[in-house]
């Protein structure tokens, strides 16, 4: 086992975790500060399930990489890779920690990691670390075509900076942060070629990044990048992606993944998220400052919408090869033939309420927002304690329905279409004297939105679930029900949007 100078004087913890929700627990030691998530993204991404160490762990992948470097006849970049990870700054795609090929194999980077509230954006170290993250992708993956390497927690670092996600001078930091991007790695990209050999790509035109922005040095940075980027040569066909949120992200600590907003300054448990209280801190308010405000009718963390990401989205797109889909709007009912449902923006200041409560045990939290008129315009579902694949489908669906709210359709029609479905978790509901039982979460969120939207308390009770009858059956029907080596591998992880 190697002495990994990288992690000398970081206070480790040992800490039982899950890779799998139904899963035994194993052991894993992670740095004291980073958080329980963290350990399952490290019990999900390191091979085996014997106990493991994040140090050792990550030198079994960086050591491939510093052979690789020594076989070209290139300087070992073992040691920068550990203090990138260190540093919570950048981590590679599940591919490298499990020594397995990835279609494109993907490099994530933490943008907001690169801030700190006393230096500001760090613009040299996260250029290095893009070219590093080339090399890095290049070496392990030689054949690739194309690479991701994938910006996160951009709203994180807005938040840091005390920008608002959908204004302007967020908008020009973005675009420049990812012109940066871009150039530094189709150039590095070019240079590894001379290094390995290999096709030779063009470089398609990029517009030129903004003059200005709120970060000092960072939009001379993106021009100087911009106009020394190669036009020819580059390894591969892509370099760039916006990757969705996934066990990487969870380890280095981002809380909303990609380029997407954050929709809730809440978190999990109920409080601020650092990126809450980062914008707080760097607009010169605390937590109380901010509760007064409020409740003077000013509320200084109003969440970005759909159309502040997609405005985000068009934004980047002129630098990032690849880009999520946005989800696509529920149509809107057909009125007449010639109708074209338009949608209905929410104000910039909204009203709502916000609802915690346990059904079956599984605690949700609910928060809505209006139009003037009191309407519906806007739900946010957020459970607790859920994988993150449960987490993404319910924030999804709630995105989902919000679109459709706003293009048209009827809050009634969601009732009717979601009350009374049944499936876990289910039972008695506590926190909520609205509704006393659910049949399902959706049951509960829309029985709750047809009492306080609709004035409804007609509906029919939740069904009770009776008591099976016989034990299952043995035959495997489910992933779940597969012996534990069969299995696919979900990570028990916190959601980050992206």
């Amino acid at each position: 086992m190697r002495n990994i100078r990288s992690w000398h004087g970081v206070r480790m913890r040992q800490v039982e975790a899950y890779a799998e929700p139904d899963g035994p627990p194993r052991q894993v030691i992670v740095p004291a500060a980073w958080d329980d998530w963290a350990a399952a993204a490290l019990a999900w991404l390191a091979p085996g399930d014997a106990p493991a160490s994040l140090a050792q762990a990550a030198d079994g992948w960086i050591g491939v990489i510093e052979a690789e470097a020594r076989l070209a006849g290139m300087a070992c970049p073992g040691a920068e890779l550990h203090d990138l990870l260190r540093a919570r700054r950048g981590a590679p795609g599940p591919g490298l920690w499990f020594g397995q090929p990835e279609p494109v194999p993907s490099f994530t980077l933490n943008l907001a990691a690169f801030h700190d509230p006393e230096l500001g954006f760090d613009v040299p170290g996260f250029a290095a670390a893009v070219e590093r993250a080339v090399c890095t992708l290049s070496l392990a993956a030689p054949a690739a075509r194309r690479i991701a390497v994938a910006p996160s927690g951009l709203a994180g670092l807005l938040a840091a900076l005390g920008l608002e996600y959908g204004g302007a001078a967020a908008a020009t930091v973005a675009a420049s942060i990812m012109a940066l991007l871009r150039c530094v790695a189709d150039a590095a990209s070019a240079r590894m070629r001379d290094v390995l050999d290999g096709p030779s790509e063009e470089a398609p035109a990029l517009p030129a990044p903004p003059l200005f922005c709120a970060v000092p040095g960072l939009a001379a940075a993106a021009r100087e990048a911009w106009m020394q980027r190669p036009r020819t040569g580059l390894r591969h066909e892509a370099t760039t992606q916006v990757l969705p949120a996934g066990p990487v992200d969870a380890l280095l600590g981002v809380e909303t993944g990609g380029i997407a907003p954050a929709f809730s300054a809440i978190d999990a448990h109920g409080g601020l998220t650092r990126a809450a209280m980062a914008y707080l801190a760097a607009n010169g308010l605390s937590a109380e400052a901010a509760l007064a405000e409020m409740l003077a009718g000013r509320n200084r963390l109003q969440p970005a919408d759909a159309a502040a990401h997609a405005a985000m989205r068009e934004t980047v797109a002129a630098y990032i090869q690849a880009l999520p889909d946005l989800p696509a709007a529920l149509p809107a009912p057909v009125r007449a033939a010639a109708a074209t449902p338009r949608r209905r923006d929410l104000p910039a200041r909204t009203r709502g309420h916000a609802q915690r409560a346990s059904i079956g045990g599984h605690t949700v939290f609910l928060r809505t927002a209006e139009y003037e008129d009191g309407t519906l315009g806007e739900i946010c579902l957020t459970p607790q304690k859920e994988s993150a694949a449960v987490r993404g489908l319910m924030e999804s669906f709630a995105q989902a329905v919000s679109l459709g709210l706003q293009h048209g359709v009827p809050l009634a029609e969601y009732v009717e279409a979601f009350t009374l479905t049944r499936f876990g978790a289910s039972g008695a509901v506590e926190g909520d004297p609205a509704v006393s039982r659910a049949s399902s979460v959706l049951d509960y969120v829309f029985r709750n939105l047809a009492v306080h939207y609709l004035g409804r308390h007609d509906l029919p009770p939740a069904p009770v679930e009776e008591a099976p009858s016989a034990p299952p059956s043995a035959t495997p029907l489910l992933p779940l029900d597969l012996p534990r080596g069969q299995r696919p591998r979900p990570a028990r992880l916190r959601l980050v949007g992206q």
